[in-house]
């Protein structure tokens, strides 16, 4: 099969995960406000956990253009699904672009391949305001085992995955922007639940706040330095494929609006509804939404792939790009969402009707909320001093 031919096969794939199990479930997981068990499930059965490990280690060896497609097709579906897909891929993203110069994390992927581990995240922490570059709790090395406890503010899925992604201080004298990652594995934690995770939207990312306790081995720290696992890794995955599955809410809530305004051109035939202008401005929104992913996920293809390699994510201009990827795709999915509604009326506001948009509105406005945009805008106008080719 052609690497083209294979790129079309897996977003097919998630398709038709999206469409026939994350579909069926996504009401009563939003409802319920509870994990996607089934959707996940399915996607380890299909491999796709794997998606980013490498080919030489059993994986797909999946790139950024291909995965931020699968995160857009899931999107369409069941937004708690995607994010949790997206969530996990992050973290694989970053053990494997920055651990596999160590003989753990290249069994460890293996051990992913073969088992379809699920990776939860714990950057947040009580008393660092939001601030994923900055960590209280230290990682404590005594000969080949370590200890790391944390007060987290926020675990993804924690009580569902397999493993943790946990980001800490180097030691206790470190300062507090002086982090790594470390790996902890089921069987080394304890969680003890410590909030309650009943939200406006995302509801079945199921991720309250735990008290984390852990002991493991010391070759479970990530190599480097988590700045740079953060700026050449985290950071772009993470908007670049947050921004897919918003991408994927915002194309099912254009769905919706369409099919809405064409039933109402069958009901009076030979006219064209007063909703229809409504809906091209929506399809020209929605384009601009589109080229926006598409093109700066294929300039992070382009530039992992390039001679500078690792080093060429590290630019101010390439920094400043994914801020601002984040900040408008996550105000373009509200706004999109808010247009569709008004299309489809009350339709559109019912939570029983196949029009429905409640939820898709709902999940759209976390999407400012993960990372606040002043945050970001804050980090960008620092960058934009200094940066001189804006």
């Amino acid at each position: 099969m052609s690497n083209d031919a294979s790129q079309g096969a897996n977003v097919e794939l998630a398709h038709r995960i999206g469409s026939e199990i994350a579909a069926v479930h996504a009401a009563e997981v939003d409802r319920n406000a509870r994990f996607p068990a089934e959707a996940i499930a399915a996607l380890k059965d299909a491999r796709l956990l794997s998606a980013l490990v490498p080919q030489e280690l059993g994986g797909m060896g999946m790139k950024m253009v291909e995965l931020t497609a699968v995160c857009t097709a899931l999107g369409q579906y069941c937004a708690a699904t995607a994010m949790v897909f997206a969530m996990h891929q992050i973290q694989v993203a970053c053990i494997v672009r920055h651990g596999l110069g160590s003989e753990f994390f290249r069994q460890y992927c293996r051990e992913l391949v073969d088992k379809q581990l699920l990776i939860g995240s714990i950057t947040s922490e009580v008393g660092v305001g939001g601030d994923t570059r900055s960590s209280i709790c230290a990682v404590e090395v005594d000969g080949d085992r370590f200890v790391l406890n944390k007060d987290a503010t926020t675990v993804s899925y924690g009580a569902h995955a397999d493993e943790l992604l946990v980001t800490c201080r180097r030691d206790l004298a470190a300062a507090r922007s002086d982090q790594v990652m470390v790996l902890v594995r089921r069987g080394q934690y304890t969680l003890e639940q410590t909030s309650q995770w009943d939200t406006l939207g995302m509801r079945g990312t199921c991720s309250p706040g735990f008290k984390f306790r852990s002991r493991g081995d010391a070759a479970q720290i990530l190599p480097g330095d988590y700045a740079d696992s953060s700026g050449q890794t985290m950071v772009p995955y993470s908007h670049i494929l947050w921004s897919g599955l918003w991408l994927g809410i915002a194309s099912d809530a254009m769905s919706r609006a369409a099919s809405s305004v064409r039933a109402e051109a069958r009901r009076n035939p030979g006219t064209v509804p007063p909703t229809a202008l409504r809906l091209a401005e929506l399809s020209n929104t929605l384009q601009s939404m589109r080229s926006n992913v598409h093109d700066v996920a294929r300039d992070c293809q382009e530039l992992q792939e390039s001679a500078e390699g690792n080093e060429s994510l590290l630019t101010l201009g390439f920094a400043l790009k994914m801020n601002n990827l984040k900040i408008s795709c996550s105000t373009l999915v509200v706004q999109i969402v808010h247009q569709a509604l008004l299309i489809c009326g009350i339709q559109g506001y019912k939570n029983d009707s196949k029009f429905s948009l409640g939820r898709h509105l709902r999940d759209a406005h976390s999407a400012q909320l993960m990372i606040g945009n002043d945050r970001i805008y804050g980090r960008s106008a620092s960058m934009l001093l200094v940066y001189k080719d804006a």
